[in-house]
């Protein structure tokens, strides 16, 4: 009923039929993670399933030309996320644990990806450049699934410590490695495989690295101290806006410059406030963007047995896909924990916990759909949206397979030999809550700058509630709150 309103609709008032449309997906979005949440999967799962109930497949809600001039939404949504993985990339907490950390996570990435391309480009013999990407989206991983498991069964330890900064430095791995397939997969689709066209791409990602980092100081000379919160917003949008409307000038994935100015501004400010408020403002474009990823499935070309690429069927593609990945994610894991040295619970089984992918491998398969053009694009963020759909549903099990295998049950953990004397000093010294109550306000009487410090957050907004099955802002969240980056222990 809806689409037919809105087709008539179309020829007649095209503005209301964008504001509505919009409308229905946003609204739609919110009422599908109503349901999913009774069975505890992410809300990304929700966006994708209701793009695909009103999209063509099923209900046909939303007009095509809705959806394919809405192209920009995926470009706007994925500098939003590479600005925010910027964040986790602080040079100093990466000096000591964390070369151990980004060796794991190299090797759980890029296996994946390597096992991935073996079979596409060995075994199913597909093109070079479909190979290429494909393998590159495999190396991303979902954190939503694994921070609720992580929450429900209060887990701790040295095997979630891993996890947490395994899955935060996992989304930059994957954008590096997409942005390299990227160039090579544009090289080999001109037919040929001359220096020139190897080293175009690659030399305009450098560029967009180093304007990226140039935004990140002109970024962090624009956020004063006098600086409004609406104004810090307005400033970073826009700068993002300019990196993502340079790169599709040049024909190049914005990733890689966003992310590096939120390195560049995170490592020269340590301002955790402009991320946060990022992470705010984004959840409507992210939510656009899934739906639209949703309202693009071609579930009928899943299941036709007549089309297929390079003779392979679609549904074999996907389901030698789906085990691949997960069979190259936790041999990836085991040998980084061994190259590292990490106890045999972390290295056993953290694999198990690595195997969810959805947001960042959609927003990225987006692209690749767009680079490589007509159907073979459209089958390529087919298979990833259908297989990212059940690793959320398989992915939950996974993790929680994995925290119990590796004793990080909360109520299974035993203090260690390094914290139970810090724990027995602690004891030692506890005051009763009056004494600490009376100590602060003292504090508080003789410190002005507390004072001040006080009165700005007593003035403060009250910040968003953050969603335990969020894609991007749990893991953000619980990170900052428990200061688990990386493990110094």
């Amino acid at each position: 009923m809806f689409g037919s309103i809105l087709t008539q609709l179309n020829g007649k008032s095209p503005v209301s039929v964008i504001v509505m449309s919009v409308a229905i997906m946003l609204f739609c979005g919110f009422l599908a993670t109503r349901v999913t949440k009774l069975f505890r999967l992410p809300n990304v799962t929700a966006y994708i399933l209701i793009g695909i109930v009103l999209g063509p497949c099923c209900l046909d809600v939303i007009p095509a030309n809705i959806i394919e001039g809405t192209d920009f939404i995926s470009d706007i949504a994925l500098a939003f996320i590479a600005f925010s993985s910027g964040e986790f990339f602080k040079f100093q907490l990466l000096r000591n644990n964390g070369m151990k950390l980004i060796v794991i996570t190299l090797l759980e990435s890029l296996i994946a990806s390597l096992f991935v391309f073996i079979l596409a480009f060995c075994f199913l013999h597909l093109s070079l450049a479909f190979s290429i990407i494909l393998s590159a989206l495999a190396a991303a991983t979902a954190p939503a699934s694994t921070m609720m498991t992580i929450r429900q069964t209060n887990s701790r330890g040295d095997y979630v410590d891993t996890l947490l900064s395994v899955v935060a430095l996992d989304d930059i791995v994957s954008l590096v490695a997409f942005s390299v397939a990227v160039s090579v997969a544009v090289a080999s689709m001109g037919g040929m495989m001359s220096t020139q066209i190897v080293l175009r791409p690659i030399l305009l990602n450098i560029v967009l690295i180093i304007a990226g980092a140039i935004m990140g100081c002109v970024l962090k000379a624009l956020m004063t101290a006098k600086r409004s919160t609406d104004n810090r917003l307005i400033v970073t949008v826009a700068l993002l806006f300019g990196l993502c409307g340079i790169g599709a000038a040049l024909d190049v994935s914005p990733l890689l410059a966003c992310m590096t100015t939120g390195m560049v501004y995170t490592n020269l400010t340590d301002d955790g406030k402009l991320f946060r408020q990022i992470n705010y403002f984004s959840p409507p474009i992210l939510l656009l963007f899934f739906v639209r990823s949703g309202l693009q499935f071609k579930l009928n070309a899943l299941f036709d047995i007549e089309k297929a690429l390079a003779g392979t069927p679609l549904l074999v593609i996907g389901v030698l896909y789906f085990f691949v990945r997960i069979i190259g994610k936790y041999a990836g894991a085991w040998l980084g924990c061994f190259v590292v040295r990490k106890k045999h619970e972390v290295r056993d089984y953290l694999g198990l916990a690595l195997i969810p992918q959805a947001g960042v491998a959609i927003g990225l398969a987006a692209l690749g759909a767009r680079i490589i053009g007509g159907e073979t694009g459209g089958i390529l963020q087919t298979i990833i949206l259908s297989s990212s759909i059940l690793y959320e549903l398989v992915g939950p099990a996974c993790a929680k397979l994995g925290l119990y295998l590796s004793h990080s049950y909360g109520k299974d953990l035993e203090e260690t030999s390094e914290t139970a004397p810090e724990n027995a000093a602690i004891r030692q010294t506890d005051l009763s809550l009056k004494e600490q109550m009376m100590a602060i306000q003292s504090r508080l009487a003789n410190n002005s700058e507390i004072k001040q410090e006080h009165r700005q957050v007593l003035s403060a907004p009250e910040p968003v509630p953050i969603a335990e099955d969020d894609e991007y802002y749990s893991i953000l969240d619980y990170m900052r709150r428990h200061g688990k980056f990386i493990n110094r222990r």
